[in-house]
């Protein structure tokens, strides 16, 4: 049988440009249906690597409005402003042509760069063959229409483009795709507490005000401090962590894909790296990137990592343990620690103890408030007997005695008992630490449940005097402690070194 190269090859000159165009066409149709083939038909220097398409079959998926708010956290060097600040815009004029457009960053200067890159895309005659239809003002254009570094407006539909700095306006109409790259500029200005305030209050009084039902929001930004802005989002529930499989998330949430440059943990359906694999070893070897991490592990995990809160200065090193059901328990408890003082908070724990041999201590519900006692007493009460407790325990410490005989007598079937605490307390976080991290098993939404629970349990520091609180910490250990009947037999006294710790 004759092959199609010898069949190509016997053509005439005339039929061979023919088939040559046709085939650029058929490519040009293909690049109209998904970014990562609009990237590769329009950028042809494009190197695709296996988290490219993830990363981009991603960005199809906001495209299409299949994922209302996204946040990508991905290493430097890697191509994440290339997909998500070049190619989606300049692709959405063409897929989504009466779409109003905005794209922030940390300086206008910054934001107008790339707004002029995406112009630049959308006059190159690979995206006129894409797109032929997509008409925006060339430079020198005068007309009604808006033609500036700041703002582009479509000449033949309602679309438009706008490019802006923190603190910058977007008065006037309402945004459908709102982009933020690289909202603060380093390490020292996203650790400024007065930046962090500047970036959120222009995203609650002025991003979200441009904002209608139906609008989208994408981040993409290096994660330099915990308090920046995707992480007061993460503080308020608002930020769901993806792994692969459910897009579906409440409207005003974001889901979050974080591509970190050296694996960590096991493999997951978004990343089938095993740990310690490197995201791109021909361009950052692994070598290479444990060589960084030793120089600053701190500014390492920021950059590179997407998380910016150095894992080797945190207490529970590993991520807990999740499910997405609870099994059948023989027996329901709680545990509950008072506030000691009036900055302490009350830390209350339903758990379940399944059958058999399994050893995990399923966590149900939790209470995690500041309020006073007055309050704390109903809400504990009714805690337990909306989960059904059987048995609640109470650190009677400060008043906690009479905080369990106030509760007990709202309570409708739960035996509760209290006890005085009275071992060391930071003897006692640190040595039951690991059992913490093996054994207590977490619904899988728990940072959406109980936000601030999460964030003070999984961003608690070694150095305990680094700790706002201890009151989250210290529940984990006494459910541990109570079940597995192993307390620390040290004086009040003790001395930390010499449990080797440190």
């Amino acid at each position: 049988m004759e092959t199609i190269a010898k069949k190509y090859n016997s053509l005439s000159p005339e039929k061979k440009q023919r088939v040559s165009h046709l085939l650029q066409r058929l490519k040009a149709i293909e690049a109209g249906e998904s970014l990562l083939n609009f990237t590769e038909f329009t950028f042809q220097k494009f190197q695709k690597k296996w988290f490219h398409e993830v990363y981009y079959e991603t960005l199809d998926k906001f495209i299409k409005k299949e994922i209302k708010n996204l946040i990508i956290s991905m290493p430097p060097q890697v191509g994440k402003s290339e997909g998500s600040s070049r190619r989606l815009p300049a692709f959405i004029t063409g897929y989504r042509p009466d779409d109003k457009m905005a794209l922030i960053s940390y300086s206008a200067s910054k934001a107008q760069k790339f707004g002029r890159e995406i112009i630049s895309i959308m006059n190159e005659p690979e995206f006129k063959a894409v797109f032929p239809h997509v008409k925006y003002p060339d430079r020198g254009h005068r007309e009604a229409k808006a033609n500036t570094n700041m703002e582009r407006e479509s000449l033949n539909s309602v679309g438009s483009m706008r490019f802006v700095g923190v603190e910058g306006p977007l008065t006037g109409e309402t945004v459908d795709v709102l982009i933020y790259d690289d909202l603060y500029k380093d390490w020292q200005d996203a650790n400024s507490p007065v930046i962090q305030e500047r970036v959120w209050d222009w995203y609650l009084t002025v991003a979200n005000t441009r904002l209608h039902n139906d609008s989208q929001q994408l981040m993409v930004f290096t994660r330099w401090s915990e308090n920046d802005l995707t992480g007061k989002l993460q503080s308020m529930g608002k930020v769901i962590p993806f792994n692969g499989g459910n897009y579906d998330i409440p409207d005003d949430c974001y889901l979050h894909i974080n591509f970190q440059a050296l694996k960590e943990g096991k493999p997951t359906k978004l990343d089938l790296r095993e740990h310690g694999e490197a995201l791109w070893p021909e361009k950052h070897s692994r070598e290479k990137l444990k060589a960084a991490r030793a120089k600053d592990p701190d500014k390492f995990d920021c950059l590179y990592q997407g998380t910016p809160v150095n894992k080797e200065g945190l207490l529970y090193s590993s991520p807990f343990k999740t499910c997405r059901e609870l099994p059948e328990f023989k027996i329901r408890k709680a545990y509950v620690d008072t506030a000691d003082t009036g900055t302490d908070y009350l830390c209350a724990i339903v758990y379940g103890l399944p059958f058999g041999t399994d050893k995990g201590k399923y966590v149900i519900d939790i209470l995690y408030t500041d309020k006073g006692m007055e309050v704390t007493e109903p809400q504990t009460a009714d805690l337990l007997n909306q989960n059904n407790v059987n048995q609640a325990k109470v650190e009677s410490n400060n008043g906690g005695r009479s905080f369990a005989r106030n509760v007990e007598r709202l309570l409708t079937d739960t035996k509760i008992s209290w006890f005085h605490q009275s071992k060391n307390k930071e003897a006692r976080i640190f040595s039951n630490s690991a059992t913490v991290n093996d054994e207590i098993i977490f619904p899988e939404n728990w940072h959406v449940q109980w936000p601030e629970f999460y964030k003070a349990v999984t961003k608690f520091k070694k150095v305990f005097k680094a700790n706002k609180h201890d009151d989250a910490p210290d529940v984990l250990t006494g459910i541990i402690e109570t079940e597995n009947e192993k307390p620390l037999t040290l004086s009040p006294n003790a001395d930390l070194d010499d449990l080797g710790l440190f």
